[in-house]
């Protein structure tokens, strides 16, 4: 799993030399890295993937594993094998998802150098880092990488491998097209990373569909789109002038935060229902311990946005987003450890 990023640290803004493996951890942390112009190979294709959100779709093809192992019954090594390949394929998606997005955005003009994704990091086709054709060939090959798996696990556990993935891929595709447009993003994004990514890895170990599994996929799928709901309000302003009407867009700044506050009481609610109704294990409840990290989110959320940016900010002028992803990752994070302590009491105890 991912290492979460608090906000108020910035490994780059380092004076010192970075190694090579630094390099990649800011990358990975921070979608930038010093000097990406004259990065290693590895280093500036992580920047050109934004390989610094693929920590929600670790944690989404992490989750449906785990459902696998607590709910599907045998999980040995062959169930694990079909797991690594399910969680490949579903960061290879994601990182399709964003080559396709920046293409696409700078192709209609809405990525320009004063828009937010061309300021918190450096945009692969504005900032240089490759060509249009470039990035096209590394989402050809991904998809490539993407379909091999996907045949792969539907000849071995049934057709429905190939309905969620294409689902995904439609409305990844969608959502750069035209979901985003119309205010149909943050609802995309929950479906796709809850119930598309989790209970499609889930099928795609067990061979099998419970209600148990689209349950336990609603809480990180909507943590996840209110990480969506945080970048769409850093950028309603911008949005707005670009014709896209996100949710954020639509409400309002005001509303849009008490969108994003609700995002998080709704998701210990179901967290809740999830350990009390007998969904999954009462070791799930651990997930409670991330409030920590929400009680400073929220206090940030509660006061005006910094008129400049603050010392050591990293992904600035991004503000609300990175907020959102500090709790999400801390919440994901538990809700991992909450799952893997329930598979441990199940074997321990026969809980």
């Amino acid at each position: 799993m991912s290492e979460s990023i608090s906000p108020e640290e910035n490994i780059a803004a380092s004076s010192q030399p970075l190694s090579i493996f630094a390099r990649w951890r800011v990358a990975l942390q921070q979608c930038n890295a010093p000097d990406i112009h004259h990065a290693d190979f590895i280093t500036r294709w992580l920047v050109i993937a934004r390989a610094c959100v693929f920590s929600m779709t670790l944690t989404s093809g992490v989750i449906g594993a785990l459902l696998a192992a607590e709910l599907g019954g045998r999980f040995g090594w062959r169930e694990f094998g079909f797991a690594l390949l399910a969680i490949i394929g579903l960061l290879a998606a994601h990182a399709t998802n964003n080559l396709i997005n920046d293409w696409v955005d700078t192709r209609r003009g809405v990525d320009t150098e004063d828009y937010p994704r061309g300021q918190y990091a450096t945009h692969p086709l504005l900032g240089g880092l490759t060509t249009p054709n470039r990035l096209l060939i590394g989402a050809g090959l991904l998809t490539l990488l993407d379909l091999g798996i996907m045949l792969y696990l539907a000849s071995v556990q049934g057709p429905l491998v190939i309905a969620f993935a294409v689902s995904g891929f439609l409305l990844s595709m969608g959502y750069t097209g035209i979901l985003k447009r119309f205010a149909l993003g943050e609802m995309t994004a929950l479906v796709v990373w809850g119930p598309l990514m989790i209970v499609g890895t889930y099928y795609a170990i067990t061979g099998q569909l419970t209600p148990q599994a689209w349950w336990a996929s609603l809480p990180y799928g909507l943590i996840v789109a209110s990480v969506l709901i945080g970048k769409h309000i850093d950028k309603s302003p911008d949005d707005a002038r670009a014709g896209i009407h996100s949710l954020p867009v639509l409400l309002g700044p005001r509303h849009s935060i008490i969108l994003l506050k609700a995002t998080f009481i709704l998701f210990y609610l179901l967290i809740f229902v999830l350990a009390f109704q007998g969904v999954v294990g009462f070791w799930i409840l651990v997930t409670v311990l991330a409030g920590w990290r929400l009680r400073s989110v929220w206090l940030a959320l509660s006061l005006p946005k910094p008129k400049e940016k603050p010392e050591n900010w990293p992904i600035w002028p991004l503000w609300y987003v990175g907020w959102s992803m500090y709790f999400n990752r801390a919440a994901g994070m538990l809700f991992v450890v909450g799952l893997i302590m329930n598979i441990a009491a199940r074997v321990v105890f026969g809980q």
